[in-house]
């Protein structure tokens, strides 16, 4: 686990190489596509399409042109993506309880979303660079997991997300659509919802803020690889001009953390006295996940540079909770 807390956000502050395009973010009022609109806004013309289902039009920075709509709605996909060069495609239902509850809803979200898109980028030429996931590998068999360990979904939404991993791969090799995917570990950051381990960060941070005590599933052994949203908008600035297409990739730090090591390191930055609790675990939950990084290292030129302890740190003085 790092503990190194010497750089700061601050110092990992984007500059984008992408200048003079036309970018649009699907998703983009929402948590990771607000930020990488954010990041292109002022040297590109930046677009986002979303539905404002769980996004909030407050996160489009200004100088991004919003439309407002659903992926399937193909007027509305068609006047967002016209004379775009490159989409990042961030839109979907991100939820595994929700997918669980309603899997035909997902698919349509998420798969056929994602093959709209593809389609509109197709008529256009734009590159799309897509969000896939560490959900679509499972339970793994081995960590650190890299690009080539097997894959087993276990949940409707990790399917969806294999099934948009595949699409972009195919959609290169059959069409010569420019595609890259890349497949996130545990984000956390600013704007981020609470929820699930998605969302452990901020539920952590909302409990410590509220005085209660954090409440960790089962006995919090569960290891996961939180990557900062900052080093995930690098490595979509970075997949938008690589040379490597048709091909995916891990995105995380290659550290990992306990569940319960999170928790006591967020008590530590909040100053909260409330403790941590345990429930029982959850049914069928991954007990250890930590990405390979060194393919996106290699051909990315990916490095992670917001170390967790910063990060956690940052979002507790955000919310007033820092010592």
């Amino acid at each position: 686990m790092r503990t190194d807390s010497s750089r700061s956000t601050r110092s990992a502050a984007i500059d984008a190489d992408i200048a003079g395009e036309t970018v649009l973010v699907t998703g983009g009022a929402g948590f990771v596509g607000s930020h990488i609109a954010r990041a292109l806004v002022r040297d590109n013309e930046v677009r986002v399409l979303d539905d404002l289902s769980t996004g909030q039009p407050r996160n489009v920075p200004d100088g991004a042109t919003l439309y407002e709509g659903d992926l399937l709605d193909e007027s509305v996909l068609r006047e967002a993506i016209d004379g775009v060069d490159i989409v990042f495609h961030q839109a979907g239902l991100v939820s595994v309880p929700k997918s669980v509850e309603r899997p035909a809803e997902s698919n349509r979200v998420n798969v056929a979303g994602t093959l709209a898109v593809l389609d509109a980028a197709r008529a256009v030429d734009a590159r799309v660079v897509l969000a896939s996931s560490v959900a679509i590998y499972g339970d793994p068999e081995v960590v650190p997991i890299d690009e080539s360990h097997p894959t087993r979904p276990t949940s409707p939404y990790a399917t969806d997300k294999l099934a948009i991993d595949h699409y972009a791969r195919v959609y290169h090799e059959l069409y010569g659509l420019e595609t890259v995917a890349l497949r996130y570990f545990n984000v956390y950051g600013p704007g981020q919802s609470a929820g699930n381990y998605a969302g452990v960060v901020s539920t952590f941070l909302e409990q410590a803020r509220s005085g209660q005590a954090l409440t960790v599933d089962g006995d919090g052994s569960q290891t996961r690889d939180f990557v900062h949203v900052a080093d995930v908008v690098r490595a979509n600035l970075a997949a938008a001009t690589t040379a490597h297409v048709g091909e995916a990739f891990n995105i995380g730090t290659g550290d990992s953390v306990t569940i319960r090591e999170l928790a006591e390191l967020i008590t530590d930055v909040a100053g909260t006295t409330a403790g941590i609790v345990h429930t029982d675990p959850r049914v069928g939950d991954v007990e250890r996940s930590r990405a390979d990084i060194s393919k996106a290292r290699r051909l990315l030129d990916f490095e992670p540079s917001v170390e967790l302890t910063t990060g956690l740190g940052e979002l507790a003085r955000r919310r007033n909770l820092a010592r």
